[in-house]
């Protein structure tokens, strides 16, 4: 590690960087209602189109789950105007790269195109937002495509299992106990009708949300946009009714068994994310926090369990401040030989006991700090990070200009603070814990679990 004059030198060097060289975001508003942001970024004639709605998992119902999901499958499948597998197939004879994702509160369907072929992009986002041909056949085939992805990435994968488990006992009524992928009985259910529905309901311009990165002039991108997407009609939203989380009163356990070489540890606090908290520095303090326990080979995880007391083969911490409802700080991992579960989540507990009863040392807090910062001023180099946190940002209802405060803001946070959450959010009375407790293994498991693993490498829609 570093000597902590030279992480705080670089902190400081890294941020006069940002401050230098952050580029413009321009922000638009169509007549139809739809959001525009662009941001310039001229280092390479290459140019990332986004466009986001504000539509996932956490916005479906009992009975529909997965809805989301599928449809983004059928997106690819065909407009009056193009048929299926039209849009790839153009976009890629273009030279671009093209691909979406469905996650709890958005999905997204994005293009990285040489700039001059912006136009391209644009035309045939316009179309299937409100062209698309939801043909009963193509349905027919899709859900099944998507019922297969299920199988394989959660129903074979014994870790996916448990941590879809565990979400379902975490949340009691907040829709984050619905997986992205749907429950299969759903999924089975499904008909071409509620996916024409839920196209209707959601894929409008007025809750979509365009984003541009790259090489571009922002008038002309502006022009472009008007020209495609403003003669799309709006529709009447009827927004989500709020559906939050009760207030939980006690531990809560469960056990997974299912196929599986190791044991895995899943354990989560209940803890605000920025569009919950009630003290804005909350989520910031909790994010350094988790960078304190699993924030390199330097972080305490790794130092203290992995290569330190050999409790754990993998251990890990995650926290996501910008979800759209209440969040959980996850930990997790698979203890090492001679030593079991309960061992683990022993020495994981006493991690956050440290953190409950002693405040971070100043070298500690700055390392991880500068590592923030670091990644950061790393990530500013990829055209399409960029457009995928203004993205993401607006799609929960932050707004982009809340990336602007994400650095001095964690820069911000105190020894103290990190010291409050811990007290105040990591107790027993917030805490879930899963355990996946492995059965044994036929060649036809692990023969699907393989597969598994090696499907979860790679992005399908």
């Amino acid at each position: 590690m570093l000597p902590r004059t030279t992480l705080i030198l670089g902190a400081c060097l890294l941020s006069g960087v940002v401050a230098a060289a952050a580029p413009a975001v321009h922000e638009f508003k169509l007549d139809n209602g739809m959001k525009l942001v662009v941001k310039e970024d001229h280092r390479a004639p290459v140019v990332v189109s986004q466009v986001w709605y504000k539509v996932g998992s956490s916005y479906e119902r009992d009975g529909l789950t997965g809805i989301s999901h599928v449809l983004e499958h059928m997106m690819f499948k065909g407009t009056q105007k193009h048929g299926p597998g039209e849009f790839s197939r153009i976009i890629a004879e273009n030279g671009g790269s093209e691909n979406a994702f469905t996650s709890r509160d958005y999905t997204a369907y994005f293009q990285s195109l040489e700039k001059s072929r912006l136009p391209v992009s644009f035309e045939m986002e316009a179309d299937r937002m409100r062209n698309l041909r939801l043909n009963a056949a193509e349905f027919a085939k899709e859900v099944k495509v998507v019922m297969e992805e299920r199988r394989m990435r959660t129903e074979d994968d014994a870790q996916s299992l448990t941590y879809e488990q565990f979400n379902a006992v975490a949340y009691l009524n907040s829709p984050y106990r619905i997986p992205t992928i749907g429950w299969m009985d759903d999924l089975e259910s499904l008909q071409v009708g509620d996916l024409q529905r839920w196209y209707q309901q959601w894929y409008a311009p007025n809750n979509a949300v365009l984003v541009v990165t790259g090489d571009v002039d922002p008038q002309a991108v502006l022009k472009l946009a008007r020209q495609h997407f403003g003669p799309l009609a709006a529709s009447t939203l009827e927004p989500a009714k709020p559906r939050h989380e009760i207030e939980q009163r006690g531990t809560r356990r469960m056990v997974v068994k299912a196929p599986a070489e190791v044991p895995y540890l899943i354990m989560g606090y209940k803890v605000p994310a920025l569009s919950t908290a009630k003290a804005d520095w909350e989520p910031y303090a909790l994010e350094v926090l988790a960078g304190i326990l699993d924030g390199g080979d330097s972080a305490r995880f790794t130092r203290e369990l992995v290569r330190g007391q050999q409790i754990a083969t993998t251990a890990g911490a995650g926290y996501d401040l910008n979800d759209r409802q209440e969040s959980l700080l996850l930990l997790d991992g698979s203890p090492a030989n001679g030593h079991d579960i309960a061992a683990l989540e022993t020495a994981l507990r006493a991690q956050i006991a440290q953190l409950r009863d002693k405040p971070v040392n100043a070298a500690e807090l700055e390392r991880v700090k500068a590592q923030v910062l670091a990644d950061h001023v790393y990530q500013e180099d990829s055209v399409f990070y960029q457009a995928m946190q203004i993205g993401t940002l607006e799609a929960v209802g932050l707004g982009w200009q809340t990336m602007d405060r994400y650095l001095p803001r964690v820069q911000a946070v105190t020894a103290q603070q990190v010291q409050d959450v811990a007290r105040k959010y990591l107790i027993d009375d917030r805490l879930t814990v899963a355990v996946l407790d492995p059965q044994p293994m036929d060649a036809a498991a692990r023969a699907r679990a393989q597969k598994a693993a090696a499907q979860g490498a790679r992005d399908v829609h």
